[in-house]
């Protein structure tokens, strides 16, 4: 991993940081001069940047507002999302349609930029999804694709526990496609730094077709550390529960 810091958010219905999230979210983002969003809608700017606006607002309302903010879509040149990815201090990618988000990245030649970034990533929805090494969008297909590549951490958004049409669904495909996923509820969050993870709310992890609660123990089952230094961990496939 480049990323000195990583943070996979399921999504936020209230507009607000729960108190949790946005400590861990102040401890880490001490620099803040620009923070960097990447759409999942490349081609509503009207969406863009009312949602930009909100998510920033939201930083504000902790007390970590940034020097300036801005959104990478496409309207967006090439050389210009470059430069922004460069000098961001923060690269939030936005809610929304995980598929698209990912033709933006590759459009606008960021995937490099994303990957090899030093400075904090932080994913919503969609986004949060985008940053695993395998991707899953379930709406799209049940068989993932190559992500981002900073963590080995799959997950689905807003996963209710009380759903169980769609953990069946998780569950299918945790087997078919060799794939543990995590199952976020709204409000919850993952974090990852160099070589530890931790997380925050109600998440399920799905495994082999099995389906148990998160927990620290098993975090400690599941979170493998890698030599090669590519990742910060990986999630053995293992029941886990």
């Amino acid at each position: 991993m480049h990323a000195r810091f990583l943070g996979f958010f399921s999504g936020f219905p209230t507009h607000h940081f729960p108190v949790g999230i946005a400590e861990r979210l102040r401890e880490e983002l001490a620099v803040r001069d620009s923070l960097v969003f990447v759409s999942a809608w490349p081609s509503d700017y009207e969406r863009n940047d009312s949602d930009s606006a909100g998510m920033h607002a939201m930083f504000e309302e902790c007390g970590m507002p940034f020097g300036r903010y801005s959104v990478i879509d496409g309207r967006t040149a090439v050389d210009d999302a470059r430069r922004l990815i460069q000098e961001a201090s923060c690269i939030f990618l936005m809610g929304g349609h995980g598929v698209r988000q990912f033709q933006l990245i590759r459009d606008k030649d960021i995937w490099d930029g994303i990957r090899k970034s030093a400075v904090a990533v932080l994913g919503v929805s969609a986004g949060a999804g985008n940053m695993a090494k395998r991707a899953l969008d379930i709406w799209e297909s049940h068989v993932p694709y190559e992500g981002l590549g900073l963590a080995d951490i799959t997950i689905k958004a807003h996963a209710a526990q009380e759903n169980r049409e769609l953990l069946q669904i998780l569950s299918q495909i945790s087997m078919e496609q060799n794939l543990p996923i995590c199952a976020m509820e709204d409000e919850s969050a993952i974090f990852v730094k160099e070589k530890e993870v931790t997380y925050l709310g109600r998440i399920l992890l799905i495994s082999n077709g099995n389906v148990c609660p998160m927990s620290r123990k098993v975090l400690e089952q599941m979170w493998v550390v890698g030599d090669s230094g590519e990742m910060p961990g990986a999630w053995e496939h293992s029941s886990g529960c």
